[in-house]
């Protein structure tokens, strides 16, 4: 047995612990406190699972899972940056393209490379799995703003266009989802959810 791989890999599984600390703007559904990287990405993951066969186009699930349970790693150390944050996202791929490496060179050289390989194709959004994907990493928040008054949109004044802008590749992933999400986005917009433009 290569001890040096295993204390590697557990190294890496310890360092991912920081993951339960950093806290996004989202807020859990009954607003008692605000969602951390961990449980985003457990919560899109079922999601990816439960959700798959509404997929337009056939996926490996499997793979979507891994990639949603990695693809908020470099948060570590790029922290995390709140979507409708347009000063905040202006050098977010620079930062999280430095953690990658960081995070995922922990690991011996041939798991790295897998790690980041699902990490590059989720951020390039150009795979089915990918798209779908990244429809779940933006879903699960909208759910979250939804059902709870409009959490995030509210607090933030988000327009009712950046949402759509937000939510946008799920259109291209799943139809069926898509028609279900739209009308919820008139339907908070109706309540008053959303900021009136």
């Amino acid at each position: 047995m290569n001890n040096d791989r295993l204390l590697k890999d557990i190294e890496f599984i310890v360092e991912l612990d920081k993951m339960k600390t950093i806290l996004r703007q989202t807020t859990l559904i009954d607003k008692s406190k605000r969602e951390n990287d961990a449980e985003h990405s457990w919560h899109i993951s079922v999601m990816a699972m439960i959700l798959s066969e509404y997929a337009n186009e056939e996926i490996d699930v499997c793979k979507v899972i891994k990639m949603l349970l990695i693809h908020d790693l470099v948060e570590i150390y790029a922290g995390d940056t709140f979507c409708y944050d347009v000063e905040g996202n202006k050098d977010k791929k620079e930062r999280e393209t430095k953690a990658a490496y960081k995070i995922f060179g922990m690991l011996d050289e041939d798991k790295g490379r897998e790690l980041r390989k699902l990490w590059e194709e989720f951020e390039e959004m150009k795979t089915n799995e990918a798209l779908f994907a990244a429809s779940m990493d933006r879903l699960q928040p909208f759910l979250n703003n939804y059902f709870s008054d409009g959490g995030t949109w509210k607090k933030f004044n988000v327009s009712k266009k950046d949402i759509y802008k937000r939510i946008a590749p799920l259109k291209e992933s799943s139809n069926i989802l898509w028609n279900f999400t739209k009308n919820m986005i008139e339907d908070a917009y109706d309540r008053g959810y959303i900021l009136r433009e």
